[in-house]
């Protein structure tokens, strides 16, 4: 078995989703993320004040599927999240050591 963690852009998030869903994966964990690659943060603009925001919102899900399905759904999931800009997130596949139990 393998285990994807996902990091995408929020507004992606839907549309990678939509792809794990497609590929019949039936367990998923989505959580809010913060941080930065090179990208390194932005430079946003206040009340006439230029900021720095160090972090990014992103969306980080995570899922465990079978060896065989792994590499395909790591394709599917990066041309969905992929914009063409930097920033557009990392998919990261890592084998499962012991079987998942179920409880």
């Amino acid at each position: 078995m393998k285990h994807l963690t996902i990091v995408v852009k929020p507004f992606r998030a839907e549309a990678v989703l939509n792809v794990i869903a497609e590929c019949g994966v039936e367990l998923c964990t989505v959580r809010e993320a913060k941080g930065f690659g090179r990208q390194k943060g932005y430079l946003g603009l206040y009340r006439g004040g230029d900021f720095s925001t160090a972090y990014l919102p992103k969306v980080e899900i995570t899922v465990t599927v079978k060896t065989e399905l792994a590499a395909d759904l790591a394709e599917r999931v990066a041309k969905a999240a992929r914009t063409g800009r930097i920033g557009d997130g990392k998919v990261f596949v890592v084998p499962v050591a012991w079987p998942v139990i179920d409880f």
